[in-house]
């Protein structure tokens, strides 16, 4: 995309060097795709340094975006106010000097440390009633088609129309880190096929990843099983199918599971962060959809394959987690022979732009 194409006739201040926080989703797929605010952000600004808020686990992600300066990490919980920990993170903050922050997430709770540290420009959308967390509002969250829209056009001139096409999450790694990673791992040099078989709900899980890595090593594939220390278990069944050519990479580190994704010669994911990860670094990536659209949860950066079912049931996108209608249909029945068979095809080359 055209550094100017969407700031056209709009003259920012060269000079204006202020620091700007983004208070980003903390979920990883979402952490991803947040990077396209930092993509825009140095398109409008770019003698501006750029951070990120980050917790512990997101942390590595940040270290291979580039645009971004640092990553601020900082663990809140969850479930609970900390207003403690909340003025913590604010005194840290104001340290940093920040002129600006965006404050992507729509809850009450992601505005105050920066309130509280006296940012000066707080942007943000409404939701939850944040007046006075925040100091530059903008409305009609609701009427933008795509999350992605929703993060992005905060850095937008407010009231600038939206782009056709946003700058798409890049996370770049370093060729000499994935050599290290492979030495580290024993890994060899041949590619591999990377399976992420976790997701965040029940529902976005295909059920086959097992046979279908029987059927790749059979084929003379490694395969590699990456993912959080929920997936061990995956993992354990996994290897059980492959045999010795499947190796398991699962672990509590979120920087392995990147330099398993910037090795491997093609990921198979279902919607998850990994998915996103993959796909941000360039790695061709095949992401299984059920009962999620790939138009609104898919990678911008696209997919090598975009894997669905041949008879969607009536209740295909039902974007829940756990599914209450047809017994998992929409993943039971798309076939591990022709997840491996797509695969093989990425692998040589000749899958781009391969829909199921």
């Amino acid at each position: 995309m055209n550094s100017n194409s969407l700031y056209q006739g709009i003259v920012e201040d060269a000079g204006d060097t202020r620091p700007i926080l983004i208070v980003p989703y903390m979920w990883i797929g979402d952490f991803v795709r947040g990077h396209t605010v930092v993509r825009v952000l140095k398109q409008r600004w770019p003698n501006r340094p750029v951070d990120l808020l980050t917790t512990s686990l997101c942390a590595p992600l940040a270290d291979y975006m580039p645009g971004v300066r640092a990553g601020i990490v900082w663990d809140l919980p969850r479930g609970r106010l900390a207003l403690a920990r909340q003025r913590g993170l604010a005194a840290h903050l104001r340290e940093r000097n920040y002129g600006t922050a965006l404050v992507l997430p729509g809850t009450w709770k992601s505005a105050i440390a920066p309130a509280l540290a006296g940012i000066p420009e707080r942007v943000g959308f409404f939701g939850e009633v944040r007046f006075g967390l925040l100091n530059r509002l903008r409305w009609g969250e609701r009427t933008l088609p795509r999350f992605i829209d929703k993060n992005a056009s905060l850095a937008l001139p407010d009231g600038a129309p939206l782009p056709a096409e946003w700058p798409v999450p890049q996370l770049r790694v370093p060729a000499e880190d994935i050599s290290r990673w492979r030495q580290a791992n024993a890994l060899g040099t041949n590619p591999a096929v990377a399976l992420a078989p976790g997701s965040v709900g029940a529902s976005k899980r295909w059920p086959y990843y097992a046979q279908a890595a029987r059927l790749l090593t059979e084929r003379g594939f490694g395969v590699w099983v990456v993912g959080g220390p929920g997936e061990k278990a995956f993992a354990a069944e996994i290897v059980a199918a492959g045999g010795p050519a499947v190796r398991d990479l699962t672990g509590t580190d979120l920087r392995n599971g990147i330099l398993a994704m910037a090795a491997a010669g093609v990921a198979i994911s279902n919607d998850s962060g990994l998915m996103h990860i993959a796909a941000a670094i360039g790695t061709p990536t095949m992401g299984i959809f059920g009962p999620t659209s790939p138009y609104l949860w898919a990678p911008l950066n696209g997919l090598a394959a975009t894997v669905q079912t041949r008879t969607p049931p009536p209740c295909e996108p039902c974007q829940r987690t756990i599914c209450t209608m047809n017994d998992h249909a929409c993943m039971r029945t798309i076939a591990a022979s022709d997840v491996a068979a797509i695969a093989e095809q990425v692998l040589a080359g000749t899958a781009a732009g391969v829909g199921h």
